[in-house]
């Protein structure tokens, strides 16, 4: 982090003009990423934005740094080639569902089981939008699009769980319309070190228009999600009347007053806690639970370019030659006939 400089979400914007559709979630997640670089402090020059293909995979272009719009499902291998090679780079992948969880689901998985130190920002609207509208691998049982007139027949994936199951060490949920926590987010996910998974759940205008209204609207967001804060009681509701206890080996949400429950029955965020079971219980709540939002998990672990470069370092160390021309010179060559 640089300590001399102060940055601005200016500094990390591109003079390119941002083609997306005008009221498109990924606007709000590009301007609140700006907010997030700028507060964490990395410079735009040592910042490394690498994406796939889609309609989220466009965000390189409108950032001041450097970046790669590569191919379908192939981002996080390349974002693992440059983090690798640079592990001096802070280095961004941005995703959509289609590109991240379809076609490049290997990649995404094996990134996170790998630990590399990645900040994957996964727009997720549930839609394949730049080919106009097909389901996507977290379209819900029974979504009606072009690729599926009469519904689909198929479960989704839950990008939360996804992450957990590869072992992941951070996994936080955001909203596009909450700019304010989504900031705050991508802000940790940088600070953190290693893999790291942020789900925004996006509105696309023109194909999926309103599919996360149940928990983003105004009108309902405080009863129907939950923000988790680490060290805090898991609290929610309108005047924060509400909160999650374990009832046997189930979250069970209930009101504060009623049938006995008080403020210290209630639960305490714990994100740094090695075991994801909690973890994943959170992160799979819904329909007659709230919706969790925030850090669920953030964990330390191993990462996978520090030791790479670490692993490189020792077995130099105990070589006796360190050029090629050194290595030709130790008599050890073969013949090919």
């Amino acid at each position: 982090m640089n300590t001399d400089l102060k940055y601005t979400p200016k500094d990390y914007k591109s003079d390119q003009y941002v083609r997306w559709c005008p009221g498109c979630g990924d606007h709000a997640t590009l301007n609140c990423l700006h907010k997030a670089m700028a507060e964490v402090g990395i410079p735009p020059h040592q910042t490394a934005v690498i994406s796939g293909i889609g309609c989220s995979s466009r965000l390189p272009y409108y950032m001041n740094s450097y970046g790669f719009h590569t191919i379908h499902g192939r981002g996080a291998a390349i974002a693992t080639g440059v983090k690798t090679a640079r592990p001096d780079l802070s280095v961004w992948l941005v995703t959509g569902d289609g590109d991240c969880l379809a076609i490049g689901g290997n990649h995404f998985i094996h990134a996170i089981r790998r630990n590399v130190d990645l900040n994957i920002v996964l727009m997720n609207n549930k839609i394949y939008g730049l080919t106009k509208g097909q389901y996507s691998p977290t379209s819900d049982r029974g979504f009606v699009s072009k690729s599926s007139p009469y519904g689909t027949v198929e479960d989704p994936f839950i990008p939360a769980e996804l992450t957990l199951g590869a072992r992941g060490h951070f996994f936080a949920r955001a909203l596009d319309v909450d700019l304010s926590n989504l900031t705050d987010t991508l802000a940790a996910s940088a600070r953190h070190k290693g893999a790291s998974v942020t789900e925004v759940l996006v509105n696309c205008v023109i194909f999926n228009h309103g599919i996360h209204r149940q928990v983003s609207d105004r009108e309902v967001r405080a009863e129907k999600t939950i923000f988790l804060r680490h060290g805090e009681k898991m609290l929610f509701g309108k005047d924060n009347q509400k909160g999650l206890v374990l009832d046997g080996l189930k979250l069970k949400a209930v009101t504060l007053g009623e049938d006995g429950y008080t403020i210290d029955d209630i639960l305490v965020h714990d994100a740094h806690e090695r075991d994801n079971t909690l973890h994943m219980m959170l992160a799979m709540m819904g329909d007659e639970m709230p919706l969790a939002l925030g850090i669920i998990r953030d964990v330390e672990a191993p990462v996978y370019d520090e030791s790479v470069h670490r692993q490189l370092a020792d077995v130099q160390a105990k070589k006796s030659t360190r050029t090629l021309h050194e290595m030709l010179m130790t008599g050890e060559t073969w013949e090919v006939k």
